[in-house]
């Protein structure tokens, strides 16, 4: 583990608390609705009751000329982590000229909303409940056609609230969790910056609960004697761990998630698609976290929010528009600008899967950066999904004592890259602990590898020098090479993204067992 690194961290999350940044000690006003609202709807801001005795800030956009004694379906978007109830100020406006009662509140713990952060605790859970509650009780919202939506954090919320609440109806949840130790702890491996900003936006615009503050010392400082506790805790605010609730309540579920989200990687939406019963609806594009639906949240057009509203419009509203027609499965490649529709995650890959044999080994010293790398926390996909440069690398300049390097044979034709990337082979460390990760990167005739994905691995408690399998799954993605090119495996020992756990001086040789041998299978769309 790279202490140094961690340390900064918490030293910041500490500092952002003894300077006093977080709201309750610097409140500033609430937002007016001057410029919120036009004659073609109205908004305005309330104070709602949440669970527990708290207050949340909220505001409501009702229809333009609402008629008396009519009922109308009824959208609840709580916010994303760190941001303020007027996030959705733009979509709610053209969710409420078009029929809806649209109520966004901050969630608790934030801004001028009460309570502390819970992390999608029960508290949060309930807090939905008690905002419709309150919605149908002073406003005219039908309570038989009720939907709950948001981006990131109230994608979270919002599908544990949909297996507690059997109201509603009707979940679009855009990048988001399902599996929340899949998302941040990964093959055993903290993301650290991905926890590390949520930490720090926490304390700058929120007030972290008592819990929260020690769950995330312990996962930052690698605590593995909380180890049980921290995946306990997760278990609980993860969705895929409630979904027979959901299945039973019936709801209809729509997922949105970009292949490079480096906070909710893709695989564990897809696996959570997958389990679910009732309508249902995967999107996958290229993007790092909320930068699929962020222009839609400026008012913009936006393939996501528009897939929403025709979402929202079926499963509420009972409009034929087609949405549970076309494939439920849309993903868009992160190499050209076109939809592909399948019938389920697993024809994502129909094409079969190409297996690339790692027959040599490779002996790696620890605890030096190769050069290899997944990028930054929310830059690096944003860049691939608007310019189409993701990170890269020189594959022969990689330096062969710190990185292992397999190559596949240029291929004579393109390779549709779709979904899953696994990897196989047999790791023998020189330490009782570890991590590597492991990279697919697509490199041209100059050498420079495009990546592909990625996804870490960390093992602890075994027995120096003797041998044990791997099976690693990368983050799933939709990516075309070019003919020409090649895919290369790449492995290394410290990547920025992750907290790594080499002790010093620690060596791993990956080899290829003759009765075990060691590959990558790379699923591929048909031609």
């Amino acid at each position: 583990m790279q202490r140094t690194t961690t340390a900064a961290v918490l030293a910041t999350l500490l500092a952002a608390a003894a300077l006093g940044l977080a709201p309750h000690q610097a409140q500033a006003a609430p937002p007016t609705p001057v410029a919120a609202a036009d004659a073609s709807s109205q908004v305005r801001f309330h104070d709602i009751p949440g669970s527990g005795g708290i207050t949340l800030k909220g505001n409501v956009f009702t229809p333009a000329g609402a008629v008396s004694g009519r009922k109308y379906p009824l959208i609840v978007l709580p916010t994303s982590w760190g941001l303020p109830q007027i996030e959705y100020i733009a979509q709610a406006k053209k969710l409420a000229d078009s029929g809806y009662i649209v109520i966004s509140y901050t969630s608790r713990g934030f801004w001028l909303s009460g309570g502390n952060i819970e992390v999608a605790g029960p508290p949060d859970i309930a807090d939905v409940s008690a905002v419709i509650d309150w919605a149908l009780a002073n406003s005219p919202a039908d309570a038989d056609r009720i939907g709950l939506g948001g981006v990131s954090y109230a994608a979270g919320i919002t599908l544990l609230a949909s297996a507690h609440d059997p109201r509603v109806k009707a979940v679009v949840a855009m990048s988001g969790w399902a599996d929340l130790i899949e998302s941040i702890y990964s093959g055993r491996t903290q993301h650290l910056q991905a926890a590390a900003m949520l930490g720090a936006a926490g304390y700058l615009t929120g007030r972290p609960g008592p819990e929260f503050k020690t769950l995330l010392g312990n996962f930052l400082g690698s605590r593995l004697d909380q180890e049980e506790q921290m995946i306990e805790w997760g278990r609980k605010r993860s969705a895929s761990e409630q979904v027979d609730r959901i299945n039973a309540n019936g709801a209809a579920i729509m997922l949105g998630n970009a292949w490079g989200d480096t906070i909710f990687p893709p695989n564990q939406y897809a696996k959570f698609y997958e389990r679910l019963t009732g309508p249902k609806r995967l999107e996958f594009r290229p993007g790092d976290h909320a930068t699929a639906e962020g222009t839609g949240l400026l008012g913009l057009p936006n393939d996501t929010w528009t897939n929403a509203h025709r979402w929202f419009d079926r499963y509420l509203k009972g409009e034929r528009n087609g949405i549970d027609t076309e494939a439920p499965v849309q993903i868009k490649s992160r190499s050209d600008d076109g939809y592909e529709g399948y019938a389920d995650w697993n024809s994502v890959g129909s094409g079969g899967t190409e297996r690339l044999a790692l027959s040599d080994s490779e002996h790696l010293f620890a605890n030096v950066d190769s050069g290899a790398n997944g990028g930054i926390l929310l830059l690096s996909s944003a860049l691939d999904q608007f310019v189409k440069a993701p990170p890269i690398a020189s594959i022969p300049l990689l330096p062969r004592a710190f990185a292992g390097v397999w190559q596949s044979e240029r291929y004579d034709r393109p390779r549709r890259v779709r979904g899953t990337v696994k990897l196989h082979t047999t790791l023998t460390p020189t330490k009782a602990d570890g991590t590597f990760v492991a990279y697919l990167y697509d490199v041209g005739p100059l050498g420079i590898g495009k990546l592909v994905s990625n996804a870490p691995y960390t093992f602890h408690g075994k027995a120096p020098g003797k041998a044990f399998g791997v099976d690693l799954e990368l983050f799933s993605t939709a990516y075309d090479v070019c003919a020409g090119h090649r895919l290369a495996l790449v492995v290394d020992t410290v990547d920025p993204l992750y907290i790594e756990h080499n002790p010093a001086g620690a060596q791993l040789t990956f080899s290829s067992q003759r009765t075990d041998p060691s590959y990558v299978s790379v699923p591929l769309r048909e031609q």
